[in-house]
């Protein structure tokens, strides 16, 4: 196995990585974003307020995102253990 095998596996899994926790860390951006507005507009500043909404927000998006991210980590540990011989010898 070369550096340049595992530079290339390494390189794999971040961007599985960014793909899988994208949606849900957009969804908690606009969730925070709006509970922001929504402070700054009534002058509520609690510092927890944003903390429910934000746990439901990624809550609901896994739910509907679940099998989406599963399955690319699947595709993702099918490939290393399908080339597994490969990166032996």
């Amino acid at each position: 196995m070369t550096v340049n095998d595992v530079t290339e596996i390494a390189a794999q899994a971040i961007y599985t990585i960014i793909k899988c926790s994208a949606p849900m860390l957009l969804v908690s951006l606009c969730v925070g974003l709006l509970v922001s507005i929504f402070q700054t507009v009534t002058s509520i500043q609690e510092q927890t307020l944003t903390f429910v909404p934000k746990v439901l927000a990624i809550f609901l998006s896994l739910m509907l995102m679940g099998h989406w991210v599963m399955n690319n980590m699947v595709e993702f540990m099918t490939g290393l253990w399908t080339d597994f011989n490969l990166y032996l010898g």
